[in-house]
């Protein structure tokens, strides 16, 4: 099998990348910071999903996760009273990790144990103009523009409420 280098090297890093990011997830005591490299972890897999031609797919993790998702962690962060204390200590902490390495360890043995079939043919052409043009018609605008402006009424509320607590 030949791989281009250009591709490859770009896959390795954005999956160590990723891999950093959510290792610091997981360690980091400031949920604030946790959040951050959630956003950081998110777009590392969506730049994962353009080095595999999984175009749309890339999109709606940008969108959905990166956007909506981690603006939503981080507004819950910063509402949250206290949030200067860390996240506390958990007495479940040595049972997770036992169940975070069998899982590990199970995932490792299926990978290396499973015959992969690899397809030698050229990946099917971009979804995202084709779904883009069903998504912006006449039929479905119309949800679209008030879903945007529920949401940024959303995003206005939350605004307000946190101003409200500073006082």
């Amino acid at each position: 099998m030949h791989l281009s280098t250009g591709p490859s090297i770009a896959f390795w890093m954005l999956a160590s990348v990723a891999v950093t990011s959510a290792v610091a997830v997981i360690t980091l005591r400031d949920m604030f910071r946790a959040a951050l490299f959630l956003v950081v972890t998110f777009l590392s897999i969506a730049g994962l999903y353009v080095t595999l031609n999984a175009d749309f797919i890339a999109a709606v993790q940008v969108l959905i996760y990166a956007g909506a998702i981690s603006v939503l962690l981080i507004f819950a962060v910063l509402l949250t009273r206290d949030m200067q204390q860390g996240n506390p200590s958990n007495r479940l902490t040595k049972p997770a990790v036992f169940l975070g390495g069998v899982l590990l360890s199970t995932l490792i043995v299926v990978i290396t144990n499973t015959k992969w079939r690899l397809s030698h043919e050229a990946p099917i052409t971009n979804t995202t103009g084709a779904l883009a043009d069903t998504l912006f018609t006449d039929k479905f605008v119309l949800p679209l523009e008030i879903a945007a402006v529920l949401l940024l009424a959303a995003m206005i509320g939350a605004v307000v409420i946190a101003k409200g607590r500073e006082n």
